[in-house]
């Protein structure tokens, strides 16, 4: 397993890469095909933000869903404590999600427990919160060039493959990375797809009529 470290706005001090493995060490027990850990750290510069002006993200790349998790605080070393622990439960989730499809289990999905949900407008989605839509970890980013003339600005355009999964698949793969929403080609409708987090605990979703 290779673990990357890289810093936006910030230098990584080389203690601070060694902290960083002997943290990491111990997910590969969740998930031994865990192929590239990539952590980085982000440095606002406000200071109306110095209590989380430091942000750690990581991102687990294996043969299976992405795993995704971020915390910010006022130093690096809690963030990274407060990451890995929400890491932590997404990769135990994720293990024991193959476990079910091994047969040991059968809960009911999420998919099922959320049927009853009417399909939402637009008006409806909530704001996200740091949230992107993210299918798989061979997305390609790019800079949008094309744009650049435009009155508006688009900072990041990304390409995905759009391999056909259920909602329950989707909603697994969102909570796993820890985004508000998600983008998905649904295998059952054959349409572009999002799902959604709602208020409380329930979801939502949106289809295109192509």
């Amino acid at each position: 397993m290779d673990i990357v470290v890289k810093g936006r706005n910030v230098e990584v001090p080389d203690h601070y890469r060694v902290h960083v493995a002997e943290k990491l060490a111990k997910i590969e027990r969740y998930d031994h095909k865990l192929i590239r850990v990539d952590v980085e750290l982000f440095h606002e510069r406000n200071p109306r933000q110095s209590d989380t002006c430091q942000r750690v993200e990581i991102t687990c790349v294996s043969r299976g869903p992405v795993i995704r998790a971020e915390a910010c605080t006022n130093d690096f070393y809690s963030a990274l404590d407060a990451a890995i622990a929400k890491l932590d439960t997404r990769l135990r989730r994720a293990a024991d999600r193959r476990r079910v499809h091994r047969g040991r289990h059968a809960p009911i999905s999420v998919a099922a427990a959320t049927a009853g949900l009417p399909v939402a407008g637009l008006d409806d989605v909530p704001a996200p919160s740091g949230g992107t839509a993210t299918a798989t970890a061979t997305a390609v980013e790019e800079r949008p060039e094309e744009y650049d003339d435009q009155p508006w600005h688009i900072a990041r355009a990304k390409l995905h493959p759009a391999d056909p999964m259920t909602v329950d698949d989707a909603l697994f793969q969102m909570e796993l990375v820890g985004h508000d929403f998600y983008l998905f080609h649904d295998k059952e409708s054959g349409r572009p797809s999002v799902v959604y987090r709602r208020h409380a605990y329930d979801y939502g979703i949106i289809s295109l009529d192509t």
